[in-house]
């Protein structure tokens, strides 16, 4: 698929971030765009400044990205505005739950969030999908979902179902109209990171050091690039960090070794 004018999407987490970034490359590219958001103020200044520049194109409702009864009315926005959705990108994520000691809410809400928020957006529009012959469902999945995130379990962990959700609606799909994409990046400058280098708590910290001692922190627009461009090609994996794919590799072929690299690393950075 290649977005092109035309094109119906929809963005969650798209008050800032990579979420903005991808929002604002698919209208430099002609599509129409609705944004989605919780934080109801900034996803209003995010729209209101892409609108600016896109006007007519642009639509936003704020809510929870998990909730299946608001993806209906977001859905039901982006067709107002553009046509049936035909690109769906699965941004909106948490970052909560440090280390062993996360509590029960942490774990449930970032299991809402991470991974079934896409699972109740693909039930609405896997189905009109099909029918047509034809839409994309991308997902912003981390190079945690690939690998792991120190400090973390919560996000890895849902990282990881997040990556093999989507693998499963490739596999089922992906013959049949329906494009996949997972897009996997290690450090972005978003507000998820820096919150995490605010925090005093020494997991979350733990985990954002390895993330950004690995390799470049990315601005959210290269990393909106390398979505597109897997996107274009007809990719799964986006990997705007090349090394993912290497240590990716390595670790499926000696888990051993890998998990004793992590535990190094890990160690290094205590």
């Amino acid at each position: 698929m290649r977005v092109a004018d035309g094109t119906s999407a929809v963005v969650t987490g798209a008050a800032g971030g990579i979420g903005a970034a991808v929002a604002q490359r698919l209208l430099e590219r002609g599509a129409s765009v609705t944004l989605s958001d919780l934080d109801a103020e900034r996803l209003a200044a995010t729209a209101s400044a892409l609108e600016a520049e896109h006007p007519g194109r642009v639509a936003h409702r704020a809510g929870d990205a998990a909730d299946e009864a608001y993806l209906r009315e977001l859905f039901a926005t982006a067709e107002g505005l553009a046509g049936p959705v035909g690109l769906f990108v699965a941004n909106a994520g948490i970052f909560r739950g440090f280390g062993l000691e996360a509590d029960d809410a942490a774990w449930e809400s970032s299991w809402d969030v991470n991974v079934m928020a896409h699972v109740r957006a693909a039930r609405l529009l896997v189905p009109q999908w099909l029918e047509r012959g034809e839409g994309c469902f991308a997902v912003t999945a981390s190079a945690a979902g690939l690998l792991t995130q120190l400090g973390l379990p919560t996000y890895a962990v849902t990282k990881h179902a997040a990556v093999g959700f989507a693998e499963w609606l490739a596999a089922t799909y992906g013959d049949r109209g329906v494009q996949v994409a997972a897009l996997c990046p290690m450090g972005v400058r978003t507000p998820l990171v820096d919150q995490a280098e605010a925090t005093q708590d020494e997991q979350a910290r733990l985990g954002m050091r390895s993330v950004t001692e690995a390799g470049a922190v990315l601005e959210p627009l290269e990393v909106a690039d390398s979505l597109l461009t897997a996107i274009d090609e007809g990719r799964f994996l986006a990997l705007p960090h090349a090394e993912v794919g290497t240590m990716h590799a390595r670790k499926a072929a000696d888990p051993d070794r890998w998990i004793a690299g992590m535990q190094r690393l890990r160690r290094s950075l205590d």
